[in-house]
């Protein structure tokens, strides 16, 4: 084995302890101060079950203190449904509920109208902005939306997304290949093969989605560089021991080895073919692929 895959396979198993198993909540703690009544806001009331829906905490929000937890759970909250189109959003009740100062709730709600979840206006206040509105590639809220009540929807369109995009830029890649970055393609496969034997999904997902990311970054298209975060957020909501769905196959494995060796030819036609044998394998787009889906 080589030391970036011992080096990937151990760090993986180190933070495994940070990703929540099935059935469990992953709730931030807003501890009571002793001697202090908490206010009791109907608005919010039986909030923290309904944030058990989602099971782990979203990657761009992690260990970011009160304002990357109340983000989370806000956000959580409004793309469930739980706080609908136009609701008011009241920063005095926010503080209240979540016993959090203004200043990480103002900055929260800054946070959530860059997403497009919520918008603040004079005279008006801040209120939830409904779904046609929403940043839907931005990857806090595919992973919100694909543990929620629209999962199913949420994982299609990943899935339609993914065919639409890496195919191409599997093409385009292999065209712009460099010794060093057909090197890092192959150690990917190489610790995904070693991961497969041992067992071990969470490392064989993390060099999976390191593999996808390298291969759109080096396509030659900025704008397609650009979509490498959604691809990544694609693959962890679809698929690996986080979501609890199939394990990784040999299938997928020896695709992924067929896309590095048509990278490394420069064979552009190849690569195209070898990642639209990947995708199809994967269960999520065998259900869209290539039928088109009827209205």
């Amino acid at each position: 084995m080589s030391t970036l895959a011992h080096t990937m396979m151990t760090a993986a198993r180190s933070t495994d302890s940070g990703l929540a198993g099935p059935g469990e909540l992953d709730r931030y703690p807003y501890s009571d101060s002793p001697g202090t009544e908490r206010l009791g806001i109907p608005a919010w009331e039986n909030a923290d079950q309904e944030l058990g829906r989602v099971g782990r905490r979203t990657a761009g929000n992690r260990g970011r203190g009160l304002h990357g937890q109340l983000v989370q759970q806000l956000g959580q909250m409004i793309v469930s449904g739980d706080l609908g189109a136009d609701r008011p959003l009241v920063p005095e009740e926010i503080g209240q509920r979540f016993e959090v100062s203004r200043t990480v709730v103002r900055e929260s709600l800054r946070v959530l109208e860059a997403k497009g979840l919520v918008s603040a206006r004079p005279n008006v206040g801040t209120r939830v902005r409904p779904v046609s509105d929403w940043n839907l590639l931005d990857p806090d809220i595919i992973e919100w939306r694909a543990f929620g009540p629209q999962r199913d929807d949420q994982r299609r369109e990943l899935s339609e997304l993914r065919w639409t995009i890496e195919p191409l830029a599997a093409r385009l890649a292999a065209g712009h290949g460099r010794e060093e970055v057909q090197q890092r393609l192959g150690d990917m496969v190489e610790i995904m093969g070693h991961a497969l034997a041992q067992g071990d999904s969470l490392t064989f997902s993390r060099a999976d989605a390191e593999f996808h990311s390298l291969l759109i970054q080096v396509a030659g298209n900025r704008m397609l560089e650009h979509l490498s975060g959604i691809v990544s957020a694609a693959l962890q909501v679809s698929g690996g021991p986080v979501t609890g769905c199939d394990r990784p196959t040999e299938a997928s494995l020896v695709h992924h080895g067929r896309i590095a060796d048509a990278l490394a030819a420069a064979d552009g036609a190849a690569a195209e073919t070898a990642m639209r044998q990947l995708l199809t394998v994967h269960p999520e787009v065998e259900r869209v692929v290539p039928a088109p889906r009827e209205h």
